[in-house]
């Protein structure tokens, strides 16, 4: 049962997070590159990226293990997800304003107007933020929610309609973005527009495209079109001899009868040791950003408040100085592919990719997949999981890699290995990245894939009951075709597969499947003759067949 408060309905959410966190995949690059203030360190795309895609995997899981999830619920699961995945300056200031607007809905009474509540929410998360920063700068992604808010507001007490307000917010939050040069110095020395600002125009421009189904006009004027890089010298106070050294941050909790007067004094503490001071969270649960030079004392007044844990320290001269050499230090681009066999991994490796070994009974784990990510040397990795179970490990790894090793990651989630073999067919280094993961992306799901197996046990699948030594077909993961002979059954997926269509059958042999896939492809030959048929060892244990159709 859907549920709906105020307009906004979970499954609506959950677009908006998919929205937001795909935008922000695509423009981190970009953004990365603005990011001037308060440090050059080039992450600030990265880290509101790692953000959002946190809050949109907690609610994911929510989803799958509650389908009824509550609206209430689903939002609560949003804004604490974001609050604990939250990385960077701008990334703890957008948990933040996530929370603030979760928590004003959540408040408002069910008769108050749709768009005035909407307005008022984003207000509530404009403040919110605000508060949350130990010395509010202007020319900043405060100065870009204010913006918004204000226009929010505007909209809702002209009578609005709801989506109305969403793009009245959008379309401010642009025209404050392109005015960051002019409040902040050193956005205009660099000739770039401040980067936590398009992180979170980025963010307006998916709420619109979740209420409108329409994607917003680009800004009009040019973002950072002249910046200088990253690693070119540009002034801060956090890099100078008399700026902070380190970025340090944690997740603290804080008892609750105490945590008004604790997070009080931490501020109080933290703000006379450093800058660009930002404490958020609520409800026993905190994050803690600071620049300081001195990460003891930062600790311990943590330590004072509560209990710190997740705790994490980047020293800016080393950040700095690895961004400036990760041009030297990485480059071109490669594939991580997982093989379920000898003969699949060779067929990865002729084409290019970085193999590691897996299948069911050994799955590679999420340390194998970021080790094959970082030592590749590619300042740019395509993973292909190759099985549903493997996709959320690989995700992680991808994560993990981007946050740490200064390595752009994209994973395509194929489900099967001849959808990996499928994607890496089309695999194209000399297109853009975006460009080359689409083509590969689309080619994966466009195969329609099978398998055959051997029964080991009795039981009951969608094809009905089997027992012991039954051969079972498998399409699009799900048991489909039981039958006493293996050849029998091949031939029934590869007829399902086909009677949709299609110009190439791709049969992969495993262990003890080469004869029959020699059988198997010549029926398809004789049955379709305009049809290519493409036959493979792949040596994989427990499918003696894996199969597709494209």
């Amino acid at each position: 049962m859907e549920h709906v408060t105020h307009g906004i309905t979970l499954d609506g959410v959950a677009r908006f997070v998919d929205i937001a966190t795909d935008a922000l995949s695509s423009a981190r690059e970009e953004i990365d590159a603005l990011n001037v203030y308060p440090v050059p360190d080039g992450d600030t795309g990265t880290n509101m990226f790692l953000t959002v895609s946190a809050a949109r995997d907690a609610l994911r899981e929510a989803r799958a293990s509650e389908p009824d999830l509550s609206l209430g619920d689903g939002m609560a699961v949003l804004a604490r997800a974001a609050l604990m995945g939250a990385r960077g300056n701008s990334g703890v200031i957008l948990s933040q304003m996530l929370r603030a607007y979760v928590r004003h809905l959540a408040g408002a009474a069910i008769e108050d107007s749709p768009a005035e509540t909407i307005a008022a929410a984003m207000a509530e998360a404009t403040d919110a933020s605000y508060a949350a920063v130990g010395t509010p700068v202007e020319g900043t992604i405060l100065t870009v929610s204010r913006a918004a808010s204000d226009a929010a507001l505007e909209a809702a007490a002209r009578g609005a309609r709801t989506r109305d307000v969403f793009t009245a917010a959008a379309a401010a939050a642009r025209v404050a973005l392109a005015h960051t040069p002019e409040q902040l110095e050193v956005l205009a020395q660099a000739g770039v527009v401040d980067a936590g600002g398009r992180g979170l125009c980025v963010v307006l421009d998916a709420v619109e495209t979740t209420a409108t189904g329409r994607r917003p006009m680009p800004v009009a004027v040019p973002i950072g079109t002249h910046h200088i890089p990253v690693a070119a010298t540009v002034p801060s106070d956090d890099l100078t001899p008399d700026g902070p050294g380190y970025e340090v941050m944690y997740l603290l909790d804080v008892a609750p009868e105490a945590e008004d007067d604790a997070v009080a004094v931490l501020r109080e503490s933290l703000a006379a040791l450093g800058d660009s001071l930002v404490v958020v969270g609520g409800d026993g649960l905190w994050n803690v950003h600071v620049h300081v030079d001195d990460v003891g004392a930062a600790i311990e007044a943590g330590i004072a408040a509560g209990r710190p844990h997740r705790i994490r320290v980047t020293h800016f001269a080393d950040q700095v100085a690895a961004v400036r050499q990760r041009s030297s230090t990485r480059s071109g681009r490669r594939v991580v592919a997982v093989a379920a066999g000898p003969g699949l991994s060779e067929l990865f490796e002729s084409a290019g990719a970085v193999v590691v070994d897996g299948g069911p009974g050994q799955r590679p784990s999420t340390g194998q997949l970021l080790e094959a990510i970082t030592s590749c040397g590619a300042a740019e990795v395509v993973v292909l999981p190759n099985d549903g179970d493997t996709v959320r490990a690989a995700e992680i790894a991808a994560r993990t890699a981007e946050a740490e090793h200064d390595v752009s990651v994209e994973v395509i989630p194929t489900q099967a290995q001849v959808q990996g073999l499928a994607a890496i067919s089309v695999h194209e280094p000399g297109r853009a990245f975006d460009a080359d993961v689409r083509e590969m992306t689309a080619t994966a799901r466009h195969a329609r894939h099978g398998a055959v197996t051997v029964a080991a046990r009795q039981a009951i699948t969608m094809a009905g009951p089997c027992e012991s030594g039954d051969a079972l077909g498998v399409i699009a993961g799900d048991f489909a075709v039981v039958g006493s002979d293996l050849e029998t059954v091949a031939d029934e997926v590869l007829e399902r597969l086909l009677a949709g269509g299609g110009e190439l059958v791709t049969i992969v042999s495993g262990e003890d499947g080469v004869e029959l896939a020699d059988r198997v492809a010549a029926r398809v030959e004789e049955r379709h003759p305009t049809v290519d048929v493409a036959v493979h060892h792949g040596g994989q244990p427990r499918y003696p067949l894996l199969v597709s159709v494209e």
